[in-house]
C-alpha cells in the first residue's frame, strides 16, 4: 500500500465554497483505479486543506498522479502552496492497530 498526502492553501476561495465543491467532486474519486480510500482534510484556522489517499500499490498512485484529477488539483488557480508527500505502510504494527493492509484486494 501507498499513502499520498496533498496539502494546499485556499486562495480567493471561501471555505464554504471549497466545502460545497468538495461535496460535488467527491464522487469523482470513486472511479480512481487502485484507490482504497480518500479523506478530505482541512485546518480552517491555518488555511491548510487537502487529502489523504490510500492506494493499493505504487502503480496505482503513479497512475493517479498522471491523471486528470491530479492535474486539476495541482494547477487549480484557487489552491496555492500545493505540496505532496508519499509514504509506505508498515504492515505489522498497522494490522495490530486495526488497519486493513494486505488483506485488501
Amino acid at each position: 500500500m501507498k499513502i499520498l498526502i496533498i496539502n494546499f492553501n485556499l486562495k480567493n476561495l471561501s471555505i464554504d465554497d471549497f466545502k460545497a465543491q468538495a461535496h460535488i467532486d467527491a464522487m469523482d474519486f470513486r472511479g480512481v483505479e487502485g484507490l482504497i480510500s480518500k479523506y478530505f482534510i482541512g485546518d480552517e484556522s491555518d488555511n491548510i486543506f487537502g487529502g489523504v489517499y490510500i492506494f493499493k500499490d505504487e502503480e496505482s498512485l503513479e497512475k493517479y498522479k498522471k491523471g486528470p484529477i491530479f492535474e486539476f488539483l495541482s494547477t487549480n488557480e484557487y489552491f496555492s502552496n500545493f505540496t505532496t508527500k508519499e509514504h509506505g505502510v508498515i504492515d505489522g504494527p498497522s494490522i495490530i492497530a486495526g488497519a486493513a493492509t494486505k488483506a485488501i484486494s
